[in-house]
C-alpha cells in the first residue's frame, strides 16, 4: 500500500529528498491559506473596508482554532502510522474512529465556548466599536462550523498517516474553489455581506469534511474485516491526550501570539486594522513554504534517527539552509515588486489611504525577513523530530513573549510599526535559541521513534 512516488528520506540525497517531500506539504498549505484568504479578499473588494476589518479582527482568533485542530490531528495520527507499520489493522481502525469521535466532542465543546465568549474576547482585544457587530456575526457562524473544521484537519492527518498525501490536497482544492464560488454568490448576488461569507466557509468546510469522512471509511475497508472492530475505545484516551496535547500546543503558540498582538493593532482603528489584515494574509502565504521545510525536516530527522543515521540529519539540516535562502530571496523580490498590487487586491479601488499605507508599509518591511522564520522552522524541525520538545517549546515561548512585549511596549513610542518590528525580533530570537539547543546536541541522544517502536 505504499505510494509509487514515495520519497525515501533515509536513502535519497538529503537536499533532493527534503525538497520533494516538502513540495506536497507546501501545495496543501497554500490551498489552506487561499481558503482562509477568500473571505477577506472578497469582503474587502465587494463589501467594504470596515467589513474587511471585521473579518480581519476575527482572523487571529479563528487561526488559533485552526492550529489546534491541525495539531490535534498531527498528534493523533502518530499511532495510526505505528499500527499501520505493524499491520495491526484492527487496532488502527479502532484508534482512528476513537480519535474522530474524541475530537468531534472536543470541537463541540470549543464551539459552545466560542459562541458564548467570542464577543468578550473581541472586547478584551480592543476591537473597534464600528466593526464589533460584523465581527460578532462572522464569529457566531464560524463557531457553528467548528466541528467541520476539526473533522477535516483530523481526517487529513489520518490520510497522511496511511500514506495517502494526495487526497487531503484534493479535498483542499475542492473546498477552496467551492468556498470562493459560494463567497461570490453570497456577496455579489445575495448581498449577504459578512454573514454570507461566513456561511460560505461553513458550507464548504462541511461538504469537504463529510466527503473526506465517507471516503476514509471506504478506504479503511482495505485493511481487512476479519474481526469486528470497536468504534470507540475509552482506554485509548490517555495515550491520545499524551500525543495530541504537545502537538496542539506547538501548533498554536504562533497563533496565540498573533491574537495577543492583534490588540495592539486594534487600538489604532479600523482603517489600520484593514490594511494590516490584508498584509497579514499575504504574510501567511509567504510563511507557508518555510513552515513546510521545517515540517519536512522534522520527519527527515525522526526517520533518520530511527535508522541510526545521525550524520544524515546534520547533512539534511545544512541542506535546508540553501532551500530557505532561495525561497526567501524569491519572496523578497515578489513582495518588493508587487506589494501595492497585493494590497489593492484585498482593499479594492475604494480602500482608504490609511489602510493602503498600512498594508504597503508592513509588506515592504517584512519582505526582507522571511529567511528568519525559515531558519527557525528548520532548526525547530530537528528538535521536534528528535522528540526534544522541551527546548523546542522554550524557544517558541520566547518567540511569543518577545513579540507580545515588544509590540505593546513600543507601540506608544513608534506607533503601529512596533508590531512590524516585533515579528522578526521573535523569529530571530527563536532561531538563535533553537540553534544553541541544536549545537548542544542533546537531540542526538533522543530516539523517541525507536523507543516507541520497541515499546
Amino acid at each position: 500500500m505504499k505510494g509509487k512516488n514515495k520519497v525515501n528520506l533515509i536513502t535519497e540525497k538529503p537536499s533532493r529528498a527534503l525538497l520533494l517531500f516538502a513540495l506536497p506539504i507546501i501545495l496543501g498549505n497554500l490551498f489552506q491559506q487561499f481558503y482562509n484568504m477568500a473571505d477577506s479578499m472578497i469582503v474587502g473588494r465587494f463589501v467594504g473596508e470596515n467589513q474587511l476589518a471585521a473579518v480581519g479582527a476575527s482572523y487571529s482568533l479563528t487561526t488559533v482554532f485552526i492550529m489546534l485542530s491541525i495539531g490535534g490531528g498531527m498528534g493523533a495520527s502518530i499511532l495510526t502510522a505505528q499500527f499501520l507499520g505493524a499491520k495491526r489493522y484492527r487496532e488502527m481502525k479502532t484508534w482512528i474512529t476513537t480519535a474522530l469521535i474524541s475530537f468531534l466532542i472536543v470541537s463541540i465543546v470549543l464551539a459552545v465556548f466560542g459562541l458564548l465568549f467570542h464577543r468578550g474576547i473581541l472586547t478584551l482585544l480592543g476591537t473597534p466599536e464600528n466593526i464589533m457587530e460584523d465581527a460578532s456575526v462572522y464569529l457566531n457562524i464560524y463557531f457553528c462550523g467548528l466541528p467541520f473544521l476539526f473533522m477535516y484537519n483530523v481526517l487529513s492527518a489520518m490520510y497522511n498517516a496511511l500514506g495517502d498525501s494526495k487526497k487531503p490536497l484534493y479535498f483542499l482544492i475542492f473546498s477552496s474553489v467551492l468556498n470562493i464560488v459560494l463567497d461570490l454568490l453570497a456577496v455579489k448576488v445575495l448581498k449577504a455581506g459578512v454573514a454570507g461569507v461566513a456561511w460560505a466557509t461553513l458550507l464548504a468546510q462541511g461538504m469537504s469534511s463529510v466527503l473526506s469522512f465517507l471516503i476514509l471509511i471506504r478506504k479503511l475497508r482495505q485493511y481487512g474485516e476479519e474481526e469486528k472492530t470497536a468504534i470507540f475505545e475509552p482506554s485509548l484516551l490517555p495515550e491520545m491526550v499524551k500525543l495530541a496535547i504537545p502537538s496542539m500546543l506547538q501548533q498554536s503558540i504562533v497563533s496565540i501570539g498573533m491574537l495577543l498582538v492583534q490588540s495592539v493593532v486594534n487600538s489604532f482603528g479600523s482603517s489600520v486594522l484593514a490594511g494590516y489584515s490584508a498584509a497579514s494574509r499575504v504574510e501567511s502565504i509567504c510563511i507557508v513554504p518555510m513552515i513546510a521545510v521545517g515540517n519536512a525536516m522534522s520527519t527527515f530527522t525522526a526517520q533518520n534517527l530511527g535508522a541510526g543515521k545521525m550524520e544524515r540529519v546534520k547533512e539534511g539540516y545544512r541542506a535546508t539552509y540553501k532551500i530557505i535562502f532561495s525561497i526567501a530571496i524569491l519572496i523578497c523580490i515578489i513582495l518588493t515588486c508587487s506589494h501595492t498590487w497585493l494590497i489593492q487586491s484585498f482593499l479594492g479601488e475604494d480602500g482608504g489611504k490609511v489602510a493602503y499605507e498600512t498594508g504597503i508599509s508592513y509588506l515592504s518591511f517584512i519582505a526582507f525577513f522571511f529567511a528568519l522564520i525559515g531558519l527557525k522552522a528548520s532548526t525547530d524541525g530537528v528538535l521536534r523530530g528528535s522528540g526534544d520538545v522541551v527546548f523546542f517549546t522554550i524557544s517558541n515561548l520566547v518567540n511569543l513573549s518577545l513579540r507580545v512585549v515588544a509590540a505593546h511596549v513600543f507601540a506608544g513610542i513608534i506607533g503601529v510599526q512596533a508590531v512590524w518590528i516585533s515579528v522578526p525580533l521573535g523569529w530571530g530570537a527563536n532561531y538563535i535559541l533553537s540553534y544553541i539547543f541544536y549545537r548542544r546536541g542533546k537531540w542526538k541522544k533522543t530516539h523517541v521513534l525507536k523507543q516507541v517502536t520497541e515499546g
